[in-house]
Order: structure tokens, then C-alpha cells, then sequence
């Protein structure tokens, strides 16, 4: 694996969502949730990993996020976003650190600040997404 993953606690995963798994609506989770299979809403999580096989459309937001599948949305890591060699983000993005594998697409903008009180906490991203 490249970068933060192997750093991450696994731990505390306390969800996985399997390949042949469909989930509709909002999860929240005090660890950390791996997505192999289609989730169609927002995750928040102190960690969200996205299998090759995942795909998110909606907004991911956790303190680290590492992302090998695809995700249509926007996401939040309050400190770290790492993108693999075959994922897709199509979305805005936020983060302290970011890192991104060469073969990664990306479309959308991108707001980086090394002071983590500036990128916006978890809760508030969910709220405004749940209320649009």
C-alpha cells in the first residue's frame, strides 16, 4: 500500500461494507468504515477507507481518508486524503495533507491548509449535505 494506510489504526474498523453490498443513507461512526461495495449518501467516520471495488456517490467526511475505488462527492479529511493508483474522486475536496498516486483522477477543486482548525469539522459538512 502507498502512504498514510498502513499508518491508520485498523483496529478501530468497526464497519465494512462488503462488495456485494448496497447501503442508501447517512453512516456515521465513531471508527473507522471500509467501503468494498455502493453506498449512495454521506459517510462520516474518524477513518474512511474505499476499497478498489467501492464507490461513494455522496460526501465522505473523517479525520483520514484513503480512497482506491471511486467516489462522487465531496470529501473532508480533517487530516489526511490519499488517493491510489486507480481511484476517482469527482468532486471538491478538503484537507490537511494530501497525496495523490500517479494514474488517480481527480476533477474538482481542491483546499489544502496545513492548520487543521481551518479545514471544517466532520458534523458540519453531514448537517449541510443532509439539509440539501
Amino acid at each position: 500500500m502507498f502512504g498514510k494506510l498502513k499508518d491508520m489504526d485498523v483496529e478501530k474498523m468497526e464497519t465494512v461494507i462488503g462488495p456485494d453490498t448496497f447501503f442508501q443513507g447517512t453512516f456515521r461512526s465513531k471508527g473507522y468504515i471500509r467501503v468494498d461495495g455502493k453506498v449512495e449518501g454521506s459517510l462520516s467516520a474518524e477513518g474512511v477507507i474505499i476499497g478498489a471495488s467501492g464507490q461513494i456517490q455522496g460526501d465522505v467526511a473523517a479525520k483520514a481518508v484513503v480512497i482506491g475505488g471511486k467516489v462522487t462527492g465531496n470529501i473532508i479529511a480533517s487530516d489526511s486524503l490519499e488517493l491510489q493508483p486507480q481511484s476517482q474522486v469527482l468532486g471538491d475536496i478538503r484537507a490537511a495533507h494530501l497525496a495523490i498516486a500517479d494514474g488517480a483522477l481527480f476533477e474538482g477543486n481542491c483546499i489544502m491548509a496545513t492548520d487543521k482548525t481551518k479545514v471544517i469539522e466532520m458534523d458540519e459538512v453531514i448537517t449541510k449535505s443532509a439539509k440539501s
